[in-house]
């Protein structure tokens, strides 16, 4: 037997058709009583839609005129997250879809029952986003469809791509998945000519049509597509690179460390080794001191540096410890 929302939405279907429905056709269409068909009809009509009803061996049930688009049948919440997820893609979350999504929220907020479209607006209407601290790049609808397709077919592309120094070069690849990692997309394939998987901005290629022959599709790497956009974009924006050894189990380290912070390989049961790194040193020794464990860090010479004079700096912002110099030298003990 459907689940109720679910077979509100069929006898929603049903009903829009040109014809009237006898009660018990439609009792047997939704595999249910000929009762719980009419408590059906009365949860559509307490949601605002218009469905008529004679009676007689030739009667039956169906939508008003006038009601070929009645309003959605959403329960509250869903009215509620659909709207704003519509809004937050108006406002620039997705670059380049501003005026789509508009048009796609005002049509939504014509159908949304009064009730619901008055709370969606409240909620629109007394709500802030922060703006993003930095512009989106653009991203063409048209160009995701294609990669999405391409990925779906298990089909080879051919793309012009744009590296971030402007240098453009011709990739023959296989396409895996479209990843959406904050305000930017990307594609993972797998590059034929590189023989190795590459992630590739999306707003800095253009797919050549048509698609070429169909392939066998690879594991995503790293077991995740998402997880390995996230290491390969953050650490070609890195600009210190660091591999530290941290005096804890892998497992230990791992719970604390994401894919767009660094990569944990073991060692041994107590000690790992982390390649980590940062657009700053601080940033990069915050990181290390977030980890809760011991560590050794080898280089490189800027980092070490740093790290010393942080330990310098907070050494000395804190009293010294009872019968301990500022030095760290035991005093005397007093007379």
């Amino acid at each position: 037997m459907l689940e109720t929302s679910a077979r509100l939405l069929k006898l929603l279907s049903l009903l829009q058709t040109p014809r009237e429905w006898p009660g018990p056709e439609l009792a047997e269409r939704l595999g249910v009583s000929g009762r719980t068909v009419r408590n059906d009809i009365e949860r559509l009509r307490r949601s605002g839609y218009p469905v008529d009803a004679t009676r007689g061996a030739t009667g039956g049930y169906r939508l008003a005129a006038g009601a070929a688009m009645p309003p959605l049948l959403l329960e509250d919440d869903e009215a509620v997250v659909l709207t704003m997820a519509v809004r937050t893609v108006a406002q620039g979350a997705m670059a380049g879809m501003e005026e789509v999504s508009l048009r796609a929220l005002a049509k939504l907020e014509q159908v949304l029952p009064s009730r619901l479209r008055r709370r969606t607006r409240a909620l629109h209407q007394y709500t802030r986003p922060v703006p993003p601290d930095r512009p989106s790049p653009a991203v063409d609808t048209e160009v995701l469809m294609t990669l999405a397709a391409a990925c779906r077919d298990h089909e080879r592309l051919r793309l012009d791509y744009r590296d971030h120094t402007g240098a453009a070069t011709r990739r023959l690849v296989e396409p895996q998945r479209v990843v959406n990692w904050g305000r930017r997309w990307y594609l993972v394939a797998w590059d034929v000519d590189r023989d190795a998987w590459r992630t590739f901005r999306v707003d800095r290629l253009t797919p050549r049509t048509p698609a070429g022959p169909r392939f066998t599709p690879r594991d995503d790497p790293d077991g995740d597509a998402a997880a390995y956009v996230a290491g390969q974009a953050s650490a070609a924006a890195w600009r210190y690179r660091a591999r530290v050894t941290v005096r804890a189990p892998a497992a230990a380290v791992l719970e604390r460390i994401n894919p767009a912070v660094g990569v944990v390989e073991a060692v041994d049961a107590g000690t790992c080794v982390l390649e980590t790194g940062a657009d700053t040193l601080d940033t990069l020794a915050v990181h290390l001191g977030l980890l809760g464990h011991d560590f050794e860090v080898s280089g490189p010479p800027e980092l070490v540096a740093r790290l010393r004079e942080l330990a310098g700096r907070y050494a000395r912002s804190t009293p010294p410890a009872h019968g301990t110099s500022t030095d760290g030298a035991t005093a005397p003990p007093g007379r």
